[in-house]
């Protein structure tokens, strides 16, 4: 087995594998290999590389191998010690992947299994010189091949191509990789054409050949079609139920599972998108249960969903059902109407998603009933900036004071009694409740408490702002904001990341004051796979850093400063975000133990070590969970 602990002396260790002279190789051979190698150390100094040397996707690896900043003289890979040892993946490959190696045991190559993280899960040689050699450069089981990890190469490069890749000798991107010739095809799930990972063929240089991308390609098919008779039970038991569901039920029908999501024409006309996002993530926990329920689901258009959830089957953590929908009104009468519309935009807000729309829905609609409530959200999540937007919509006219409790003093205190006093119908909009002393939420709630059931058409309505994980920190500070009959939770950027492509071009406009100055789509895609931990006001933050420098133009990726670089792998869904949330909440509690925080969430241990690595959860340290507590 292979330990990070090789790192240190990888340079030091590292031999030079048998190269045959050029005699042999043949002159052509050795000579188109020099030129490549040339070609390779021209792009790697930023000179001009000869056109027609290189392979168009080499050379397209080669460029996105430098954006990942990939380092070409060394290697530094990430180790993950918890690789899933039964996943479908795993379970469909594992015989194939030993029937082939068996019938390569007299041959210098070596059969290849990763995940769609370029993880190795699997290596199969019969070459002693060969199994050593993959030692040394971490071509080992738990090590990551992904391309931003080790540019170019026949792992990590199929998985970004999402296509067959062939890489040979000093076409790898870092050079301790040059003896090597890989071959890799891409493993998709049968039935959802989800990319699940990569076979990989790996030998010697000189032993390769161009029929490696053939017989890699053939592997991926027989482990694709593995994987179709071991999901077609499960997959037939919902069609079937789904079918029989639409025979029997004129209205909307649903069929989920993780992998499959099928609805009728009825679904389609009652449901827009933004609706489906909460219906299906409240469907989805009902249906983990394995036992037949009813929900009621709250749906940003303002509709009420009645939902009825039947499990088809439930295995390892997964499961699958049908959902059958009917839309009813406040009063719990069905709605004639197809589709409800969304309601007006705010002034002052920007987006448009559905989790930040039904927010704005929920506060729209405690201003119209002068419901004092609480906005609970992360830091710079835009609490303020929402209650501020809903007055200004409502009653642009009438009076609006804002006052934050990190003044407070007996100033603010009056202040407070002042406008609960003669506010006039107008808004006040209390910040940060969570930063007062016991001294100061003892004077607030004295100062709220005669106001707080007034009837008088003139209340003003008033809006608190609290950090919603200090929102319950003491008795007091709870018993505080009891006072509000309402709470709104809004939700942190990461859970409706879709809106950046909105808030950067406002963001922008208000800092250049109009400035021709605009974000590249490359750039505007780095943005959006930020997992955004200080909301809004990051963003703000960075694009400030931005227009500091640059404020007419195009933003590209090399403008963005370096906290825009931690990414995630793909643009999360809110459901995913809201998930992933829920896995490191689970982690943190369990002080990293994986099957513990699986326990807690009711999925199994499988599941969990494959949504860690999709999500790209990095684990924490157990002194690092005792710090964040």
């Amino acid at each position: 087995m292979v330990h990070t602990n090789q790192r240190a002396t990888h340079n030091k260790d590292r031999e030079a594998a048998p190269r045959l002279p050029e005699s042999v190789l043949g002159p052509s051979k050795t000579a188109a290999a020099e030129r490549i190698a040339h070609a390779r150390t021209n792009f790697l100094v930023d000179e001009p590389v000869e056109p027609g040397i290189v392979r168009a996707p080499i050379l397209a690896s080669w460029t996105r191998s430098r954006q990942y900043e990939v380092p070409a003289d060394h290697l530094d890979l990430p180790f993950e010690s918890d690789c899933d040892p039964d996943s479908p993946l795993t379970r469909a490959a594992k015989p194939i992947v030993r029937e082939v190696s068996d019938q390569l045991a007299g041959e210098p190559v070596s059969v290849i299994l990763c995940d769609d993280e370029g993880v190795v899960l699997e290596r199969r040689t019969g070459d002693t010189a060969l199994n050593q050699h993959l030692d040394r450069v971490w071509l080992a089981p738990g090590f990551s091949y992904a391309e931003r990890y080790v540019g170019t190469n026949g792992i990590g490069t199929a998985l970004e191509g999402r296509g067959p890749a062939q890489v040979f000798g000093h076409e790898h991107y870092v050079e301790h990789l040059e003896d090597l010739a890989c071959a890799g095809a891409p493993i998709r799930h049968p039935v959802n054409g989800k990319l699940l990972g990569v076979i990989d063929l790996t030998c010697w240089r000189r032993e390769a050949n161009r029929m490696m991308m053939a017989a890699a390609s053939t592997i991926a098919r027989r482990i694709e079609e593995t994987l179709l008779e071991q999901s077609g039970r499960r997959e037939l038991a919902l069609l079937h139920d789904y079918l029989a569901a639409c025979q029997r039920n004129r209205g909307a029908v649903f069929a989920l599972s993780e992998d499959l999501l099928m609805m009728n024409d009825r679904a389609r006309e009652l449901l827009d998108p933004g609706d489906q996002v909460p219906l299906l993530a409240s469907a989805a926990e009902a249906l983990a249960t394995g036992r037949r329920r009813q929900l009621t689901v709250d749906l940003p258009s303002g509709a009420i969903a009645r939902v009825q959830c039947r499990p088809s089957w439930t295995e390892g953590g997964l499961s699958g059902g049908v959902l059958q929908v009917q839309l009813v009104s406040g009063d719990a009468g069905p709605l004639r109407s197809a589709v409800l519309p969304h309601p007006s935009s705010l002034p002052a807000t920007v987006g448009s998603g559905p989790l930040w729309a039904k927010c704005c829905q929920a506060v729209d609609r405690h201003f119209q009933s002068r419901e004092w409530v609480v906005l609970e959200g992360e830091p710079g999540t835009g609490k303020r900036t929402l209650a501020r937007a809903t007055h200004q919509l409502r009653s642009p006219a009438a009076h609006l004071r804002v006052l934050d409790a990190g003044d407070y003093g007996p100033r603010w205190i009056a202040e407070v009694i002042e406008e609960l006093e003669t506010g006039a119908g107008g808004t006040l909009v209390l910040c940060h409740l969570d930063r007062l002393s016991a001294e100061g939420v003892q004077a607030l709630g004295d100062a709220l408490e005669p106001h707080r059931e007034s009837t008088a058409p003139q209340r003003p309505w008033v809006v608190a702002t609290a950090d919603r994980s200090r929102a319950h920190a003491s008795r007091e500070l709870a018993e505080l904001l009891d006072l509000f009959p309402r709470t709104v939770e809004v939700p942190p950027l990461r859970h409706h990341v879709e809106d950046v492509a909105e808030l950067v071009p406002h963001l922008i406009a208000r800092l250049t004051r109009g400035a021709d100055l605009t974000c590249s789509p490359d750039a505007m895609r780095v943005l959006m796979r930020n997992r955004w931990p200080g909301n809004v006001e990051q963003l703000h933050q960075v694009l400030r850093k931005i227009v500091a420098k640059k404020r007419t133009g195009r933003i590209t990726p090399a403008d963005l400063p370096p906290e825009c670089r931690a990414i995630t792998r793909r643009v999360l869904t809110p459901l995913e975000a809201i998930e992933c949330d829920a896995i490191v909440d689970a982690l943190l509690d369990a002080d990293g133990n994986k099957a513990e925080a699986a326990r807690n969430l009711g999925m199994s241990r499988a599941t969990i070590y494959r949504k860690i690595r999709g999500y790209g959860i990095s684990m924490p340290t157990v002194a690092e969970c005792g710090r964040s507590g």
